[in-house]
């Protein structure tokens, strides 16, 4: 399965929840239901997963923790805010440097559309994408 083949179903599932439940709840409440309906699709998901800092070879085990992990390929951060700014991006590179993983979504359920709340972050994009 291709990364935009797994972001297609991650979107058709947060639209979905999005329509169902409306949008400013909890990010929690967000996450466990997109959690939910992505293995209900059958897609391998983690959640609340552990992301290590290493810096001069000291090694934090669980410096942050990504929202979801789909497929070991795409990573989906939460977000419940009025608007998605600068730091929302740069933490979700973040991440994915951490992680190293391509391919990252930003769903933020806080807007009256949801396709106004969507971002793509990509690290290292390879040429054949």
């Amino acid at each position: 399965m291709t990364h935009n083949e797994i972001v297609k179903i991650i979107l058709d599932e947060a639209f979905y929840i999005h329509r169902k439940l409306g949008p400013g709840l909890l990010e929690s409440v967000y996450s466990y239901y997109l959690e939910y309906r992505l293995k209900k699709a059958g897609l391998n998901v983690r959640r609340e997963v552990p992301i290590p800092v290493i810096l001069e070879g000291i090694k934090l085990e669980c410096g942050y923790r990504a929202d979801l992990v789909v497929e070991n390929m795409v990573l989906i951060e939460i977000k419940c805010v009025d608007a998605l700014i600068d730091i929302h991006f740069a933490q979700t590179l973040t991440y994915l440097k951490f992680l190293d993983l391509r391919l990252g979504v930003i769903l933020n359920f806080k807007t009256v559309f949801l396709k106004d709340g969507i971002r793509r972050i990509v690290n290292r994009l390879p040429v054949e994408y």
